[in-house]
């Protein structure tokens, strides 16, 4: 069975690392990869081939920047070529990047069967492209691997048809537990950092809505700002955001934050298994703060991972202001951990996903 798999944004790369390994380990499947070149920077892409060991993709495309529908235009006639020529069983996609739709689309269109990993996530804000991207990939798919049981729900409420649906756990979580269990060593990125183990935050900052309002990045920035009055606080600069900062003229606001480079996942994991607190607009660092059982502020209005905000694990600030984040942050740091549950699985996930997919394919 040949699998073509579609990535092309820093958390499906973390997310396949769990998924390639675990076809490599089998006989029944062989896997073909996709690169759009969404991410194209070398921390926020190449660093996952070189030091993550993920195999280097047989296709490999510049296809990032420019606007949702000219970046999505363009992967889908490049994945449209690259589906024809393979002709593979299955197109794996993950998440709710352009990349995802450009590759569930144009697969659906050739009648390619798609596995949605991540699938039946909902923010229930339709201005977030991610949600579109969401929504249209799941009701394209033929396999929907919903990493919690609210995300069943979810793709139950909309009419999916249940024998689709496997509720799996979450990859990042496989993934993750190579820092956690020791499998992986951590990096020396917070003694060359000189940070306090436990007395410091992590920030990141890249969703469209927050970098291009000049109020709510400024706001943003000034919460960060403040925070750092309380403990060292280190902010991995996105492209998106250092574009936006520089040309918002915000660049002042930097100043008390220990704004970095992008770094790669197990330097991000290494930070966030000392942290003392994240704050956040990205939907994957919420999760794996959690598996870290770091406490997390999400800057957003609302959140696809709804069981870590029940489960106290995650906050969102009443609005998107200095006063509000702070306030959250706050609230974060004095209530201590959240329940103790296992809302993302095992583990497992990739197994799990690939074991499904061989028994229906």
């Amino acid at each position: 069975m040949k699998v073509l798999t579609v990535v092309g944004a820093r958390p499906q790369f973390i997310k396949a690392i769990a998924i390639s390994a675990a076809v490599a380990r089998r006989d029944d499947m062989e896997e073909v990869l996709l690169h759009t070149g969404q991410h194209y920077d070398d921390n926020m892409s190449e660093v996952f081939f070189r030091d993550l060991k993920l195999p280097q993709p047989k296709y490999r495309f510049n296809l990032g920047g420019g606007s949702h529908a000219e970046m999505t235009g363009r992967q889908l006639i490049e994945i449209e070529r690259a589906l024809k020529e393979e002709a593979p069983d299955i197109c794996l996609v993950y998440g709710d990047t352009n990349s995802t739709l450009a590759g569930a689309l144009a697969a659906a269109k050739l009648h390619i069967p798609v596995a949605h990993v991540e699938a039946g996530l909902r923010s229930f804000n339709r201005r977030m492209p991610e949600e579109i991207n969401r929504v249209l990939t799941d009701h394209v798919s033929r396999w929907l691997f919903a990493p919690t049981q609210t995300a069943v729900e979810n793709l139950k409420r909309e009419g999916v048809d249940p024998a689709s649906v496997h509720c799996v756990g979450d990859v990042m979580y496989d993934v993750s537990r190579l820092i956690i269990d020791g499998t992986v060593s951590r990096t020396v990125i917070v003694d060359d950092l000189a940070l306090p183990r436990g007395g410091y935050a992590v920030a990141t900052l890249h969703r469209q809505e927050n970098t291009d309002d000049p109020q709510r990045l400024e706001a943003i920035l000034t919460a960060l700002g403040e925070l750092s009055r309380r403990m060292p606080v280190v902010l991995p600069l996105h492209p998106r955001t250092a574009k936006a900062v520089e040309a918002q003229r915000l660049s002042g606001h930097l100043a008390a934050i220990r704004a970095i480079d992008p770094i790669g996942f197990f330097d991000m994991a290494t930070l966030l298994a000392d942290a003392r607190l994240v704050v956040t607009d990205s939907g994957g660092l919420q999760k794996e703060a959690y598996f870290h059982r770091v406490p997390c502020v999400t800057v957003r209005e609302e959140t696809e991972w709804v069981e870590l905000v029940e489960m106290g694990w995650n906050r969102l600030p009443e609005s998107i202001s200095r006063q509000a984040i702070l306030a959250a942050a706050e609230a974060a740091l004095a209530s201590g951990p959240g329940a103790d549950a296992s809302p993302y699985g095992d583990g497992n996930a990739a197994e799990l996903i690939l074991d499904a997919i061989a028994a229906t394919g």
